[in-house]
């Protein structure tokens, strides 16, 4: 039983640790959504590659945002899909009948490259790009009329050889989607921001990377990440690697969380945690702190549910309510309802916990292995 307390004490402290945490995530997400942005006055033709896999909830809805620009120069979109048989395919056609005016092109390859579905897919399209930037963004983003301008210019600087931007999640579909987004905003978005505030993380994320092309070709073109899970990161620091920087501008795009079942979340946050695991083991055994209010529910269970254990996890949930208000008041948006987060809570620590024991992920249906190294295979 004394050992039972010592634990408990410690999951105490450690919740603890965890409200200090979110509320300083919770400030450093206000001075990011506060900082100044360059306007320009030039601005390059950019094509947008968007690679595809299926008729997914929100699919049109998150194209069509980007068909929706404010933008005063040329804009190639390139959509690309690994079977004629596609379901992304008819939405994409649809799409491209009510706005006619829109430039793009669909490619439909299934030539393989590597064991990355999205890199190999992204090489396909890459021959059918007519611009110089081009912009890489994932098929469950949605953007703001406004976003195209604000990447151009961030991108603008000769010391930038990329341009990312953070994302915030929003259900596309149900309960499951809304926990899903829940994690996206508010577990996920939090870590970026602490992470950049304190200049422990250097991110890239597939919800946008606009490259120069010069850079692209520096950095070996797409091919040098046919055979890498957390691609998205992998490329970010190989543009660093150059001498260049990542710019990140102080506004977030939207991730469509379209999980409708618990398996479909459960493989998707495995995948998610496991290439976390990947890039930065270090830092993935440390965001156990992270997850203030169950640690603090297990001091208290381990602790004899005594006043000062009440009050620490009453004190997780104040700080844990407090960083989601901050997170909706600078990006624009709930994912989900105060009242959800503390099951969304548990269920993120669940994650972290099944996250720390195997490799395997799946992908697109197949079952991948994650090396050491990052690197994917099938076996």
């Amino acid at each position: 039983m004394e050992l039972a307390h010592i634990i408990g004490w410690i999951f105490t402290a450690l919740g603890l640790a965890g409200a200090g945490y979110a509320l300083l995530a919770a400030w450093f997400t206000r001075r990011f959504a506060a900082r100044d942005e360059t306007p320009i006055e030039n601005f390059p033709p950019v094509s947008i590659l968007k690679p595809l896999h299926g008729d997914e909830p929100a699919l049109a809805q998150n194209l069509e945002s980007f068909f929706l620009q404010n933008y005063p120069a040329p804009v190639q979109f390139v959509f690309g899909v690994q079977s004629p048989d596609d379901t992304a395919i008819a939405v994409v056609e649809a799409l491209l009948q009510r706005h006619p005016a829109v430039d793009a092109v669909l490619v439909v390859d299934k030539t393989r490259h590597g064991t990355n579905p999205k890199i190999s897919n992204l090489m396909n399209m890459r021959s059918a790009t007519r611009h110089d930037v081009v912009i890489l963004s994932d098929s469950d983003i949605a953007v703001e009329p406004g976003y195209l301008r604000r990447v151009a210019a961030a991108l603008a600087p000769e010391k930038i050889g990329a341009v990312t931007c953070v994302y915030t999640g929003w259900a596309a579909d149900g309960w499951v989607s809304t926990l899903s987004a829940m994690g996206v905003s508010y577990h996920f978005l939090p870590n970026v921001m602490a992470g950049l505030g304190l200049k422990l993380a250097a991110p890239c994320f597939g919800s946008t990377i606009a490259l120069k092309g010069r850079v692209l070709r520096e950095i070996g073109g797409l091919a040098a990440f046919a055979d890498i899970l957390a691609d998205d990161n992998e490329i970010g620091r190989a543009v660093r690697a150059k001498g260049y920087e990542v710019a990140i501008p102080p506004f977030a795009v939207r991730h469509a969380a379209t999980e409708t079942t618990w398996r479909e979340w459960l493989s998707h946050e495995l995948r998610w945690m496991r290439t976390i695991r990947t890039v930065d083991p270090a830092g993935h055994a440390g965001s156990i702190v992270t997850h203030a209010f169950p640690l603090g529910l297990l001091g208290l269970i381990l602790t004899g549910f005594g006043p000062f254990a009440w009050c620490a996890l009453a004190s997780t949930l104040l700080a844990r309510a407090m960083l989601k208000w901050s997170l909706d008041a600078a990006f624009r948006g709930p994912a989900g309802p105060y009242w959800l987060v503390p099951v969304r809570d548990v269920l993120s620590f669940g994650v972290f916990l099944i996250s720390l024991f195997g490799r395997a992920v799946v992908w697109q249906n197949e079952r991948l292995k994650v090396h050491e190294n990052g690197a994917l295979s099938n076996r």
